[in-house]
C-alpha cells in the first residue's frame, strides 16, 4: 500500500472534510531524509521524492529538498497538531563506505544528547529513539547493504527544544527524534502521553521514590515552592493523563505520589474520571451539588453547581461565600479515585490550588498545615 505524505485521522490519505489532519513524526522524516541523501551519494543526484516504510509496513512518499550544503532534508509536517517541530528541516548527511557492514546513526546540531538514564537510550548517545533508528536502518537497507554512517541534524533544533520537556529529561542541545507509529495524531495526545511516561521513568531511574504530578504551569509553580526537597525531574506535568501517570508510578514502584491541580480536573477526578480533558469527558456537575449538600452548604452554593458547565464558577461562589468545605470534599473524592488505582504499597495526596496557585486545599496533613486555605 503506497500513499502520499498526507495522513488522515487514522494516519493515512488526505484530510477528510471537517476533521483534523494527522502529521508525521520526526523519526519518519529522518528516515526519509536518510534514504534520500543515500541515493544522492550513490547516484550524484538527489531524488525529488522518497518512499518510507512505516512500522505498520505501509509505504508513504515525501517531497525531498536540499540545503546549501547539498544535504537532503524532509520538512516536518505535524498536520493540525500544535507541535513545536512543525516545519523543521529534518536533515541527513550520509557517508557510504566501500564494504558491507553496519549502519551507524549519529546526531548532529539540533539533535539532543542524552545525559540521564531512564530513556531507553545510552547516556552520551543522540536522542534518536529506538523506532526511528529502526526506520532509518530499514530505509538505508532498501537501497544498499554497504556500511553507512548517517548523521541527523535539525537546524534550529536547540531553540525548538526550549518548548519541550527535553532539558528536564536530561536531553540537552536539541530536540528528540521520536515516533512509535510514524504518525502524529492531532493535539499530541500520543506524544504528550509518551512524554509523561518518559519523565516518570527518568525520575525513577535516578532513584526517586517520591514524585509530584502537576496539571499545568501554575500548579507546577506551587509544587516547586512547596516541595523544595524534590528536584525538577521529580515534578512531572501530567496534564489530563492522571490515570496513565498513576499506572507508570505503579510500574516504577514509586512510594509517595502528590497530585496538584485546579478545580476542573479535581472535579473530574472526584466523579471517578482519570482522563480529564474536556473533549474526552464532560463534567457531570451533579458531583459539585453532592459535595455541597454533603457539607450542608448554603443553597446559593448548591444552585451554583448547575448554573454553568464549569467547575470554576462553583469554586468562585464557594470562595465568595467563604465556605470552602465543598471543595475539600471534592479534593478528598479525587484522592480516593487516584488511590484506588495506586499500588497498595504507595500513598497519594491531592492538592487543589486556586487560579493564581497561591491558595490551596490538600488531603496531605503535612502540606495542609503549611498552605493558606
Amino acid at each position: 500500500m503506497e500513499l502520499n505524505a498526507r495522513p488522515d485521522e487514522e494516519g493515512l490519505g488526505p484530510k477528510p472534510a471537517g476533521k483534523l489532519r494527522s502529521g508525521w513524526t520526526t523519526g519518519t522524516c529522518a528516515a526519509g531524509a536518510a534514504k534520500a541523501d543515500l541515493i544522492r551519494q550513490l547516484t550524484g543526484v538527489a531524488p525529488k521524492v522518497v518512499e518510507v516504510t512505516l512500522p505498520s509496513s505501509t509505504k508513504v512518499v515525501f517531497d525531498v529538498s536540499q540545503d546549501e550544503l547539498g544535504r537532503c532534508y524532509v520538512v516536518k509536517d505535524a498536520g493540525d497538531d500544535p507541535d513545536c517541530t512543525h516545519g523543521a528541516h529534518i536533515t541527513a548527511c550520509v557517508e557510504v563506505l566501500d564494504y558491507p557492514g553496519d549502519i551507524t546513526i549519529l546526531g548532529g546540531p539540533g539533535v539532543g544528547l542524552v545525559t540521564k538514564p531512564g530513556l531507553g537510550l545510552e547516556v552520551g548517545s543522540p536522542a534518536i529513539n529506538p523506532v526511528p533508528q529502526k526506520m532509518i536502518r530499514q530505509a538505508i537497507a532498501e537501497v544498499t547493504n554497504q556500511a553507512v554512517s548517517v548523521t541527523i541534524t535539525v537546524p534550529g533544533g536547540e531553540e525548538m527544544a526550549k518548548k519541550t520537556t527535553n532539558a528536564r529529561l536530561g536531553i540537552l542541545g536539541g530536540i528528540s527524534i521520536l515516533g512509535t507509529t510514524g504518525v502524529v495524531k492531532p493535539f499530541s495526545t500520543s506524544s504528550f502521553r509518551a512524554s509523561v511516561v518518559q519523565q516518570i521513568d527518568v525520575a525513577a531511574a535516578q532513584g526517586s521514590r517520591e514524585i509530584v504530578f502537576v496539571t499545568g504551569s501554575r500548579s507546577e509553580e506551587f509544587a516547586l515552592r512547596n516541595y523544595p526537597r524534590l528536584t525538577e525531574t521529580e515534578v512531572v506535568e501530567v496534564g489530563d493523563f492522571s490515570g496513565v501517570a498513576i499506572k507508570r508510578a505503579n510500574k516504577n514502584r514509586l512510594l509517595t505520589v502528590h497530585w496538584i491541580g485546579m478545580v476542573g480536573k479535581v472535579s473530574k477526578l472526584a466523579e471517578g474520571t482519570t482522563m480529564t480533558h474536556f473533549h474526552r469527558s464532560n463534567l457531570d456537575t451533579s458531583v459539585l451539588e453532592r459535595a455541597a449538600r454533603e457539607t450542608g452548604a448554603d443553597n446559593r452554593i448548591i444552585e451554583s453547581a448547575h448554573q454553568t458547565t464549569t467547575a470554576r464558577h462553583f469554586y468562585e461562589v464557594c470562595e465568595a461565600m467563604d465556605d470552602m468545605k465543598p471543595l475539600g470534599v471534592l479534593t478528598l473524592w479525587a484522592a480516593q479515585t487516584l488511590s484506588a488505582q495506586l499500588s497498595c504499597d504507595s500513598t497519594i495526596d491531592v492538592t487543589l490550588v486556586d487560579f493564581d496557585a497561591t491558595k490551596a486545599i490538600s488531603t496531605s496533613p503535612t502540606l495542609a498545615g503549611q498552605i493558606e486555605n
